[in-house]
């Protein structure tokens, strides 16, 4: 039995390209919703997200021990379900030419890490 679940309160949202072999662009939306506790007994957390115009649209969960967990999951679940999404439909996804939609952080590449003082 597949569960359906509500969106609620978007949190996080972004537009990515569906870019087609001959260059034509198509808007691709992701949206996550807040975590929330699961409703289930003995349930944890859940996060609802969603993809706009690349296939199935129904609102998906991710769940996790916490919210943050939820959450995360939900960020990773979105990066496997796009990456198959486009290659189903033989697109590549583009937003601002990052690696990985810009959906992983990696402290090293973004500069975000200190510099060691020479």
């Amino acid at each position: 039995m597949t569960m359906s679940y509500q969106l609620g309160e978007i949190v996080a949202e972004r537009q990515v390209d569906a870019v087609a072999e001959e260059g034509s662009r198509t808007p691709v939306v992701l949206r996550i919703g807040k975590p929330l506790p699961d409703v289930l007994p003995g349930g944890d957390w859940y996060c609802p997200h969603q993809i706009l115009g690349l296939g199935d649209e129904a609102v998906q969960a991710s769940f996790g021990v916490d919210s943050l967990q939820a959450l995360l999951l939900s960020v990773y679940g979105l990066q496997l379900k796009l990456a198959e999404r486009a290659e189903t439909a033989s697109v590549r996804l583009d937003w601002l030419g990052q690696p990985d939609l810009g959906l992983k952080v990696d402290p090293e590449v973004h500069g975000l890490l200190p510099t060691p003082e020479r």
